[in-house]
């Protein structure tokens, strides 16, 4: 059956569809449609209109759209793109569309990136204690705190665990960090854990934790050269880095004692604080948080490439020159050997490749505080997957988030 669109800028709306398509004997259906200006011609070729004119003062046109044209036009609208199912691309696809010169590493514009960073930091503490004052420690807070994460950006100072992370992405099982938890060991923890894991602010402070203690359902620290996540000839690289852990801690503790408690709290501890919330909001919202379900694998549908693509960038407005553009993070992980200064340029050029499979990002404001709506809304949604099946989405606990309500 054919449409008919009036236009609004002659002053014309479409008769009812009570009125046009109903279907009893009195009100017989069009064979046709006829439309004309004026003139006391008619407008319908049958039925009770035949005497009807329009007067108007400049012809109108119809626009006849063809049943099956309309069929085909709300088939492809119907016609949703599922994210577990394989890509039609490989990585070669990606590789070949990124630019070679973004493979390239220059150890000196690298290294400037790290004096930059640690200029910054030590001039913001002899700033702050210069001034010494209350106005200005909570700006000092935010701004070395970044810095801090902006370092930790550089160096990934998790460097085994976060390969292991990188190697297993989107991986229900193997990943690293923040995984989904299988309903069994879901149903398991107990409702201190539960709300440390779902209830803001505590996730966002999971980082320490998670050091000396991994996710749940996981066993190990990184503390413990004997810790599953490390391999017999990693042992070596674990002790090194315990011993540096409690050199700084010791330095720190010296420190303390030479200029006070109250003076390292302003200095470092706060703006330590402030580090690990920024570690725990990217590193989850990398993952977590798309307005869409997105899958998590197991077993043979697992694939590096189909594991990578569940990652999401996100945009932190003009934080992203500061913490050296980590929110493009989907480049990253499928080729993590892309120097941070290329990815911006690398991501640009993947996309037409990613098509659907990449989510744009949604645009920051000055502060990415749009980021929290994100965050929350996960928290209360995203809470564990099934214990069976290879592909496999977050699933709400509604008296998880009942109870979270409440307590609101």
């Amino acid at each position: 059956m054919a449409s008919l669109v009036l236009s609004e800028c002659c002053g014309l709306r479409p008769l009812p569809a009570s009125i046009l398509f109903r279907s009893k004997p009195r009100l017989p259906a069009a064979p046709h449609v006829s439309f004309v200006s004026g003139g006391g011609r008619p407008i319908l070729a049958g039925g009770f209109l035949r005497d009807w004119a329009l007067r108007v003062s400049a012809p109108a046109m119809p626009v006849i759209v063809e049943q099956k044209e309309v069929e085909e036009v709300i088939g492809a609208q119907k016609e949703e793109f599922d994210p577990g199912m394989p890509p039609p691309f490989g990585l070669a696809e990606i590789r070949a569309a990124i630019p070679k010169h973004c493979w390239v590493k220059n150890p000196w514009r690298s290294m400037s990136y790290v004096v930059r960073d640690v200029a910054v930091v030590c001039g913001l503490a002899a700033t702050a204690a210069y001034i010494n004052s209350w106005i200005v420690w909570p700006l000092y807070w935010a701004a070395q705190g970044t810095m801090f994460w902006a370092l930790f950006v550089l160096g990934h100072d998790w460097r085994i665990s976060h390969r292991t992370h990188h190697q297993n992405h989107g991986h229900v099982e193997k990943d690293e960090s923040w995984h989904p938890l299988p309903e069994n060991i879901y149903r398991r923890l107990d409702s201190i854990t539960r709300m440390l894991r779902f209830a803001l602010p505590f996730p966002m402070l999971a980082f320490p934790i998670y050091l000396w203690g991994r996710s749940p359902g996981k066993s190990g620290s990184h503390f413990n050269p004997e810790s599953d996540l490390f391999v017999p000839n990693e042992r070596k690289d674990v002790i090194t880095s315990t011993a540096c852990w409690i050199a700084m801690a010791s330095l720190l503790a010296g420190l303390t004692w030479l200029m006070g408690p109250l003076k390292m709290f302003q200095l470092y501890a706060v703006p330590y604080g402030v580090f690990v919330m920024w570690l725990d909001l990217v590193t989850y919202l990398h993952h977590h948080g798309h307005e869409e379900k997105l899958p998590w694998y197991r077993g043979k549908e697992w694939t590096y490439l189909r594991g990578g693509l569940t990652t999401l960038d996100r945009d932190y407005g003009w934080v992203n020159n500061i913490h050296h553009d980590i929110g493009t993070h989907v480049i990253h992980h499928l080729f993590p050997q892309i120097p941070h200064y290329h990815l911006v340029e690398a991501t640009v050029a993947a996309k037409p490749v990613l098509g659907k499979y990449y989510r744009e990002p949604d645009k920051s404001g000055p502060l990415p505080l749009h980021l929290f709506n994100d965050l929350s809304r996960s928290l209360k949604q995203d809470h564990f997957v099934s214990d069976s099946g290879d592909i496999v989405y977050y699933e709400k606990d509604p008296e998880l988030s009942s109870s979270s309500h409440k307590s609101k």
